[in-house]
């Protein structure tokens, strides 16, 4: 009688959300089943179900990941300038440059439908990395960068050029053929986004 063979993966949970993002960058978020998910991480076709309850879950899984690197890569972005409104830049050619090296989250995190109730920790990341960008908003504004008021249609303004840009970007709709040209163009476009005062 054959034995099984033993289980090597020392975090299941970790291979299962490299090979899921291995598979996305195949088909894209919609189109794989767990199955195949098991098989690319190497283990049976159950042992998905030790972490996620569906495919649904494991690309909400997928999609906090994403938000939590996103908001890093904003805030590591900023950290090293001093000025409200560069940081603000900064932290907004940190989007770009996330997207550019992870599009497979990236388009998880926005083209694949996830519901917020049935998964509240993948809403709860989104909602983190838009309350950072609010902040770097709101930073400026009181320092009399940005006009006052609410922030908010400022934090959207500077979202929306942002992830254009990214979204174009990663699907190879932009002119440039190196990350380099694209962060370029990104930053001419942020440069010219925001009302600021001297």
């Amino acid at each position: 009688m054959r034995r099984r063979k033993p289980y090597h993966h020392g975090n299941l949970r970790e291979a299962l959300l490299k090979a899921a993002i291995r598979l996305i960058a195949e088909v894209g978020p919609t189109a794989f089943t767990l199955r195949e998910v098991a098989r690319r991480a190497g283990v049976s076709h159950n042992a998905p179900y030790r972490h996620f309850r569906d495919r649904d879950d494991l690309i909400a899984a997928v999609a906090a990941e994403g938000y939590g690197e996103l908001t890093q890569a904003m805030v590591d972005a900023a950290a090293s300038k001093s000025d409200t409104v560069e940081r603000l830049k900064s932290a907004g050619l940190g989007y770009v440059g996330f997207a550019l090296r992870r599009p497979e989250h990236f388009t998880v995190m926005f083209d694949a439908p996830i519901s917020k109730h049935k998964h509240p920790d993948s809403a709860a990341a989104a909602e983190q990395a838009f309350a950072t960008l609010l902040g770097f908003v709101k930073a400026c504004q009181d320092a009399g960068r940005l006009p006052h008021g609410d922030p908010l249609p400022m934090a959207l303004l500077a979202w929306t050029r942002v992830h254009g840009i990214a979204k174009l970007a990663i699907t190879g709709r932009l002119p440039f053929q190196r990350t380099t040209e694209t962060l370029k163009f990104a930053e001419f476009a942020v440069e010219q986004s925001l009302p600021t005062i001297p």
